[in-house]
């Protein structure tokens, strides 16, 4: 039977490059892509991910679990990797990791949802963590190809694509201080996610970094419940030394605090928050937001998953980081009151 490497030595090229060209990658130049194009012609040979998941003894699917579906960040990453993978002739499973339940809870749901998925033998599996450990998963990761997304595995090894939530953070607060702003609160829910790790860590650097006080005070993190979160701070907003601007690090985090702030009629308070989400330009002022890109998080997850099915062989780059942007709008953009 024709495989892949016997298309690579007709052509003259490597293994790497036929799965490029079988994948259309745009950066292969139109001569290889011929070559290759020609070498599989020639010995018949047609690359068929489903015919090679039933030699392996393997669904043609792949699983993908995402803390929640309804996030509008997952729910666009969800897509960009759904039209990737079924793109490619594969079905996709996915597996909404919270499904009401929190903190020890989701914890125990990530783990039976993900040996839910791998009992079905699928061929490969794209996650984003809930809980604080994945050692878990180290038996299964021996025989179906892994991906974490938006935060790296603990207690295992494995290939992974994050954003740079530290200089985002560090951005979003930065651009608040140069608008006048000296009290500055974190807004964020408790969590063992590194996400909210690492952005807190970049809040706290950049109020360092311009000498400004970043007291526990100013730190609002009461419990696992964005609502519950952004209710504490509205709170806090009437104290003499209230906070006149705030950092927001997820989306159910932002959009809490925009609906309390207007139930509150504050429209004196700065926002930023980590992550665009439908109507944040439309919202009056319009949130200022710390742009993730959620499709091409997802686009270069299918692609590191799809290296390892085509060619178990090769090892994809291990970790990816990819920057994020600030797109000012009018939240970010209001000065404290003299």
């Amino acid at each position: 039977m024709t495989t892949m490497r016997d298309v690579a030595r007709v052509a003259g090229v490597s293994a790497k490059t036929v799965s490029r060209v079988f994948n259309d990658d745009p950066h292969v130049t139109v001569e290889t892509r011929e070559r290759v194009r020609w070498a599989m012609q020639k010995l018949n040979y047609v690359p068929n991910l489903l015919a090679r998941s039933f030699r392996a003894g393997a669904d043609a699917a792949v699983g993908l679990a995402v803390p929640d579906i309804a996030d509008p960040f997952f729910a666009e990453m969800t897509g960009s990797i759904e039209v990737d993978l079924v793109g490619r002739g594969m079905a996709v499973v996915i597996s909404s990791l919270f499904h009401g339940g929190r903190g020890g809870e989701a914890a125990e749901r990530e783990r039976s949802a993900l040996e839910a998925l791998l009992r079905r033998q699928i061929s490969g599996l794209i996650v984003a963590c809930v809980s604080a450990d994945q050692s878990y998963l180290a038996p299964w990761q021996e025989r179906t190809p892994m991906v974490f997304v938006d935060r790296a595995p603990k207690g295992l090894s494995g290939v992974y694509v994050i954003e740079d939530d530290l200089g985002g953070a560090r951005e979003a607060v930065t651009h608040l201080v140069a608008h006048g702003h000296r009290r500055v609160a974190f807004l964020g829910v408790s969590t063992p996610v590194a996400t909210t790790r690492r952005r807190l860590a970049g809040y706290r650097s950049a109020l360092a970094e311009n000498g400004l006080d970043h007291s526990p005070d100013l730190i609002c993190m009461p419990g696992e419940s964005a609502d519950e979160a952004a209710a504490e701070l509205v709170k806090r907003l009437t104290a003499p030394d209230a906070p006149t601007a705030v950092f927001s690090s997820n989306i159910p985090c932002t959009m809490a605090l925009v609906q309390a702030l207007q139930r509150a009629q504050r429209t004196d308070v700065a926002v930023v928050g980590f992550g665009d989400f439908p109507m944040a330009a439309a919202l009056a002022p319009s949130v200022t937001v710390v742009d993730q890109d959620p499709a091409r998080l997802g686009h270069i997850a299918v692609e590191r998953l799809l290296q390892r099915l085509e060619d178990p062989s090769t090892e994809p780059r291990r970790r990816t980081v990819l920057p994020v942007r600030l797109i000012p709008r009018g939240s970010g953009e209001l000065r404290p009151r003299p």
